[in-house]
């Protein structure tokens, strides 16, 4: 347990830890220190950088060069460098290219691009480019250490504060759904959580990026942690009485209960203790079928400034400040989530607060954070619970994209998925036996609506049998031959598979014989959800010996089926779902490698590193590929993909996925997806009535439109079944539509399976923030409804219901095209962008070459079919097609081709290129069609359309001149 609590923790965070000696300086040391005057600093010289001595709080200082544009900084308060592994990072430094100087208070570590200059006086460190102006500085006390104590081990709170100009933008972090682009001036904690993904890696409009390398709950903003409202404000009833909100309890609308409360708190389970004992039912569940709740008052403070507020909640709820309705939502009851708002107060000026809720059993907290100091509220400041020094490296780039391929650099490339991935996958919770998964896959074929990948989700064991990773065989028979007439039909099966199990499994006793169980869970008493519930608890992957365990036992039930993709479930972990932080902690642990609280963020990136290891020694001639709940920095070396947890079928929903997408592939990670359509549902959807009925299908098809623009495509969700033929009759409008984008997504392979690879060689992004294609447009840093999917489209999803237009935003710099009509527009300029039920807003940027493929029920279908080119005209533009066969690992050894393609404006030429490379089963010649487009034209998206030229490729360089009256 903690020798002092987080409340004291917070207090001692402006107090910087004076040590005493610095000590051994470590095993890195390579040179003896440099021979100095009393006026001049200490240092020593190493084989990949140097260390400082410095004064403040860090007593020495490392810089290690990992590139000539990437710097690893550790700093700590006393003793060596004798640190733990990194489990983030696959390199810590290496380049010996640099050199090393110092004069009176400084130490300047030089590379080709980059100067990283250290003031002994305090130990700050700046960055400065070549022409030795500043690009990112710490602050000169902006390090701190506070010593804590957990479970016997010695640890450190750490925060490291940077200098910020007032028109810089953050980005990255993770996922996080609250509807914000921009983190300037925000806080964000990084706490993994089944829809939150916390990756500590932030990136600037400054064309840089800081990765945080910890593993411990993280906040990125203001480091103090939230509070209940009565710790920092007054609190006053709905008379004007101090000491707390007028809590009114209603059962069927008849008021049962009024009394004061100082904090609005069921955050947790623990917290639902406080439910009025006479409004328990039997079992003593609280907030039943018939309860609202209201709280009604006012809060003042003594300090000036914008306060922030974060209301918890799930159930219906409202709340209202100063009798504006400032939030109206609703959640499923066991999934509560964060929604922030802020108010600008004066000393002693009173707002008033009303909540309203329905609780449908859920969780509700109003938490508050005063102002920071004016110095620091839009600082770059990190710091984290749990570490042993402060630890980050800064990646310097010319453009976000060298600063994501400086973040791979540190922590491994993103391997390629199988090509079928970028196809369209049907899942649901869940298919109950074999004969209704293989029903899906058939009626796809049926009606020719293209699918590459079912999914067969949890329980497909015996109910009391959760980690046998084995089938329940009296509804799934066959399992090898279930999954042989997948592939037989041309689809692939990803299954899920938790690292949870129950006590009574040989699965689970193989591991804890070996000590890798967590056994707090179950010796809590706590089960879970199924049946009658059951005693369960999750494996550790921090020992090498329990990931290999845990992959041979997956292996073994279900690998050797020939399952092709695993579904990795509930690995924030979430081994009891709402269980206050410091339970978690204590549950998650403690690991192989020390307490779960020192490792909060990481389990993600530790147990996919079992599977993916694992399947490349036992298949290594067939790609991996996990879709996981929770990720951390580092995860795209493991054939990783995220998914933005349970969210729910809201519009206010759908609207959150946008930037949480863009963010998260921000983070460097290039493969995400959401549950298109929400995975849960308020009743008035499970047996809808006309009216619901219609909005039902609008937000699922708003949804499905959003979702073929993603990097990964995928509809899934519980209580109505997803597939597109259940979503709506075959014939309707709703169900052309849907159909229309499935096959839309099909056309558009070519295009598609290109920026996939380039998220290997080129480092590349798929869903990309405006900022990374026009950093000079200042009007795009805090737009947080658009975004680019590659170099080509401007994807403007709709997220209102009934809305029929949107407001589009097309970048300055640019020419761009309505992908629908071929309507030219300037760049620089908000438009009404028509959105009728069948389309989402979508352009193209001039320039633009978009490879469009065949017709295809799946992916490899056609693989020598003709190819169109599409030329969008008024700008030069080039595209790199890239194929190889799709699924092996062989394009690790170069067996892959590229066909370069480049337009030339003025002349009206593509130049199709010299085939560069080749792989076992090459199509030798292909036909490209070319189409040209540059204005309005009926046969936009007619993909079959007669195009207005081709030519038969081989492989050799061709030249295609525009036709003008073409």
């Amino acid at each position: 347990m903690y020798r002092i609590s987080m409340n004291m923790l917070a207090g001692l965070l402006a107090i910087a830890l004076v040590s005493g000696c610095s000590g051994n300086t470590g095993a890195h040391q390579a040179t003896a220190p440099h021979d100095s005057s009393a006026a001049q600093a200490k240092f020593r010289q190493i084989a990949d950088g140097v260390i400082v001595d410095t004064g403040g709080a860090a007593k020495q200082v490392r810089l290690e060069v990992v590139g000539d544009r990437i710097i690893h900084v550790t700093a700590i308060p006393g003793g060596g460098f004798d640190l733990p592994a990194s489990l983030m990072a696959v390199k810590s430094g290496g380049d010996k290219q640099f050199s090393v100087s110092s004069d009176a208070g400084h130490v300047r570590l030089k590379t080709a691009a980059i100067t990283a200059d250290v003031a002994t006086a305090t130990g700050a460190v700046q960055f400065l480019d070549k022409d030795s102006k500043v690009i990112l500085a710490e602050q000169p006390n902006g390090r701190t250490f506070t010593p804590v104590a957990v479970q016997g081990q010695s640890f450190y709170a750490v925060r490291q504060q940077f200098a910020s100009p007032d028109d810089e933008a953050f980005y990255g972090l993770g996922q996080h759904q609250k509807g914000t682009m921009n983190y300037k001036g925000k806080d964000v904690e990084l706490a993994q959580h089944n829809m939150d993904i916390a990756i500590p890696f932030v990136v600037s409009s400054r064309h840089y990026g800081l990765l945080w390398d910890n593993n411990s709950i993280t906040r990125f903003g203001d480091p103090r942690p939230y509070q209940m409202l009565d710790k920092q404000l007054k609190v006053f009833d709905a008379d004007g009485k101090p000491g707390g909100f007028t809590a009114n309890y209603y059962v069927d609308g008849k008021l049962r209960l009024s009394r004061v409360e100082s904090e609005v708190n069921y955050e947790y389970l623990k917290d639902l203790t406080h439910w009025p004992d006479q409004l328990k039912d039997s079992k003593g569940i609280t907030g039943g079928p018939g309860q609202t709740v209201e709280w009604k008052g006012a809060v003042a403070s003594d300090v000036a400034g914008l306060h922030k507020f974060r209301l918890y909640a799930s159930g219906y709820f409202k709340l209202y400040v100063d009798d504006k309705l400032v939030l109206d939502d609703w959640r499923q009851s066991w999934n509560p989530w964060y929604r922030d708002f802020s108010v600008a107060m004066k000393p002693g000026e009173k707002h008033a607060i009303r909540i309203e809720w329905t609780p449908q059993s859920g969780y509700i907290a109003l938490d508050h954070q005063d102002p920071l100091p004016a110095a620091e509220q839009n600082e770059l400041s990190l710091f984290s619970e749990l570490g042993h020094a402060v630890d980050y490296y800064f990646i310097d780039g010319s453009n976000l994209d060298d600063v994501i391929a400086g973040y791979r650099e540190v922590t491994g490339k993103a391997v390629m998925l199988p090509s079928w991935a970028y196809g369209f996958w049907q899942s649901r919770d869940h298919y109950l036996t074999q004969d209704e998964l293989l029903g899906v896959v058939k009626r796809y074929r049926e009606l020719k609506l293209p699918l590459d990948n079912i999914v067969q989700d949890w329980r497909y064991w015996k109910d009391d049998a959760w980690g046998s990773h084995q089938f329940d065989k009296t509804r799934f028979p066959d399992p090898k031959g279930m999954i042989g007439q997948v592939h037989a039909e041309h689809a692939n099966l990803m299954i899920s598979v938790w690292p949870k199990f129950y006590p009574t499994t040989a699965n689970y006793k193989e591991l804890d014989a070996k000590g890798h169980m967590y056994r707090r869970n179950v010796e809590a008493g706590a089960k879970d959800w199924v049946g009658p519930g059951y005693l369960s608890s999750f494996y550790d992957p921090y020992s090498a010996e329990g990931r290999q365990i845990y992959w041979r036992q997956i292996r073994e039930n279900l690998g050797d089926l020939g399952v092709d993709a695993w579904w990795m479930d509930a690995t924030e972990p979430d081994i009891e779902s709402n269980l206050d932080i410091d339970e978690r902690k204590l549950r998650m642990g403690p690991t192989a490698l020390g307490p779960g609280a020192a490792f909060f963020n990481s389990y993600s990136l530790m147990t996919t590193t079992a599977v993916y290891q694992g399947s490349r020694a036992s298949y290594p001639d067939k790609r991996v590929f996990i879709l996981t709940r929770s990720m951390f920095a580092g995860e795209q070396r493991n054939a990783a993909a995220g998914w933005s947890g349970d969210v729910v079928a809201r519009w206010s929903n759908l609207r959150d996925q946008i930037s949480a997408g863009i963010n998260f592939s921000l983070s460097g990670i290039p493969n995400w997806t959401t549950d298109i359509g929400g995975y849960a549902l308020e009743t008035r959807y499970e047996k809808p009535d006309a009216k619901n009925l219609q909005e039902w299908r609008e937000i699922n098809l708003r949804w499905f439109q959003f979702g073929s623009f993603m990097p990964l495509f995928r509809s899934h969700g519980q209580g109505v079944n997803r597939e597109i033929f259940n979503l709506a009759p075959v014939g309707s409008d709703v169900y052309d539509a849907l159909a229309w984008y499935d096959k839309l997504r099909y056309r558009l392979m070519p295009y598609i399976y290109t920026l996939a690879a380039d998220t290997y060689f080129r480092d590349g992004t798929i869903m990309r923030g405006l900022v990374m294609d026009f950093p000079n447009d200042a009007k795009v840093r805090d737009i947080d409804d658009e975004y680019m999917f590659g170099p080509a489209f401007l994807v403007a999803p709709v997220t209102e219901y009934q809305a029929r237009s949107r407001d589009v935003y097309l970048p300055a710099g640019s020419g761009w095209y309505d992908f629908y009509t071929g309507k030219r527009y300037e760049g620089g300029n908000t438009i009404k962008a028509d959105a009728p039920l069948e389309r989402m807003p979508l352009f193209v940027r001039a320039g633009a070459i978009v490879p469009i493929g065949p017709a295809i029920q799946y992916t490899g279908e056609k693989p020598d079919a003709p190819i169109t080119l599409t030329v969008y005209t008024g700008a030069d533009g080039t595209f790199s097609l890239y194929e190889d066969q799709g699924t092996t690992y062989d394009y690790e050894h170069g067996a892959y081709s590229r066909i370069p393609l480049s337009y030339d404006e003025a002349s009206g030429t593509l130049s199709i290129g010299k085939r560069e490379g080749s792989y076992p089963g090459m199509p030798v010649t292909r036909r490209f069609n070319i189409r040209w487009l540059s204005g309005p034209t009926p046969t936009a998206t007619d993909f079959d359309a007669k195009a207005e030229q081709g030519v038969d490729y081989t492989g050799e360089a061709i030249t295609v001149r525009r036709d003008k009256q073409a």
